[in-house]
């Protein structure tokens, strides 16, 4: 089993996950979910709005393993009501509970974090998730909540890496010291989605001195930053790396250069911000906008 963070309601989290988002839709889903679950990943992460969270339950219905041994977290996306949500999201995964259960981005509470929490504290209540928690949710949304809260959320899953680390700090700094630990999707983007920046010379240099891979040296830094990293590929071997990369040890210089050369601001690349563009212009046909996936206030450009 992967190595694990203890929530503030006293549950588990892996400290790694297998998310979903970018996988798509159909048996491809399944087969990349049972490839990382034969991995070594005990960790699946998906979402009402992904639309696949009936060919993850096939995953995990197919791998074999018991409940208990995977960790289940999938989020309510604001299609419909809390109640109806969480209960066609188990009907979808073939599950009588999960693990964690997440307000997908503040804007689904229309104004009323503290209405909208208090219908998740009985999802909680009801048994039908384990643990209940946030997504994308900036200082100012977390404070509203702490002050209302009866449960506290127990992470809040955010936009965070280098890039990104000091737009987010206060937030991650205000759930360390609340016990709301924050989980990073997006880590990899200095390498998949905002290559040629600050961040690749650090990267480089430290991937050499440890003789490993830069995705293991992300994925490090966001352990050693006290968060959980939700994380995809579809090679094998590349997943096997990712849990390697729990043995990796960075030091305090290291995490300083990468904090370092994550805050200067810099120009994307036309082909990186062409890759940005095109799912920001789809989500805004269904409605959404750049902040949905992309946290509170994260502009394309650190």
């Amino acid at each position: 089993m992967v190595s694990t963070i203890t929530l503030n309601d006293g549950s588990k989290i892996p400290i790694i996950a297998f998310g979903t988002w970018t996988a798509g839709h159909g048996q491809i889903v399944t087969d990349r979910v049972e490839q990382a679950l034969d991995t070594g990943f005990d960790h699946i992460d998906t979402a009402q709005s992904y639309g696949n969270e009936e060919e993850t339950g096939k995953a995990i219905r197919e791998s074999g393993l018991k409940r208990t041994q995977i960790y289940v977290t999938t989020k309510f996306s604001g299609r419909k009501d809390v109640e109806t949500s969480i209960k066609d999201s188990l009907k979808y995964l073939g599950l009588e509970y999960v693990d964690l259960y997440l307000v997908h981005h503040p804007r689904l509470a229309n104004g009323d974090i503290p209405g909208l929490w208090k219908k998740m504290e009985k999802i909680k209540a009801d048994g039908l998730a384990k643990s209940i928690g946030v997504s994308n949710f900036g200082l100012e949304d977390l404070k509203i909540l702490y002050e209302h809260a009866k449960v506290l959320p127990v992470v809040n899953q955010i936009y965070f890496n280098p890039y990104s680390y000091k737009q987010q700090l206060d937030a991650h700094a205000f759930g360390i010291s609340h016990g709301i630990v924050t989980e990073a999707y997006s880590a990899l983007d200095p390498i998949t989605r905002r290559p040629g920046g600050p961040v690749d010379r650090p990267l480089a240099v430290i991937s050499r001195r440890h003789n490993v891979t830069p995705e293991q040296v992300l994925l490090a830094w966001v352990r050693q930053k006290h968060a959980v990293a939700v994380t995809y590929s579809s090679k094998k071997e590349r997943l096997e790396g990712y849990l390697d990369s729990l043995e990796l040890e960075l030091l305090p210089d290291e995490i300083a250069a990468l904090d370092y050369a994550g805050a200067k601001k810099w120009w994307l690349s036309t082909s990186t911000i062409a890759k940005r563009v095109v799912p920001v212009l789809a989500m805004s046909a269904l409605g959404l906008g750049v902040s949905y996936y992309t946290g509170n206030d994260i502009r394309l450009s650190a």
